[in-house]
């Protein structure tokens, strides 16, 4: 009975939104099932190929992308949202080698070119960087980005 009422939960939660397995045991365990039964759910889920870690992590990387996160910050949130910390890399490795975070921080840094028009270089210079480093983009890409869009004025 409990794998059941597990189960119908687990499918409950993934009707509601895509999760990784991790995230769902743990959201499993919180609704006060047993960790070895909702574990044992989850597995089935994703023998069935319900759940995807794989696909969801890519999934994620697409979202931070859209957000102009980095490297950085798109492992920080595969590791938020439970992705398994090696698949995480591996994703995220996978979107910087395609490009993914470096055009990520030109869409960033044109955003702030145009909200900073008119102000000192300094300052917007300064808030690219701010900006840069808290969405978790690597120091070269920003050094790069801001010569290219800020120095050249």
């Amino acid at each position: 009975m409990d794998v059941d009422a597990c189960r119908e939960a687990a499918l409950t939660l993934l009707d509601a939104a895509a999760r990784s397995s991790g995230a769902l045991v743990k959201r499993l365990v919180d609704k006060g099932y047993d960790p070895v039964v909702a574990d044992d759910v989850v597995m089935r889920l994703v023998d069935v190929h319900l759940i995807d870690d794989e696909d969801y992590a890519r999934s994620v990387v697409r979202s931070c992308a859209g957000r102009m996160l980095g490297f950085r910050g798109t492992v920080m949130e595969l590791k938020r949202k439970d992705v398994d910390d090696l698949l995480a890399q591996q994703v995220a490795s996978e979107a910087r080698d395609q490009g993914v975070f470096e055009d990520a921080a030109w869409q960033l840094g044109r955003k702030v070119a145009v909200k900073t028009e008119g102000l000192e270089l300094q300052i917007r210079r300064r808030r690219f960087w701010g900006a840069g480093g808290r969405k978790g983009h690597d120091p070269e890409t920003l050094r790069r980005v801001c010569h290219e869009l800020f120095d050249k004025e």
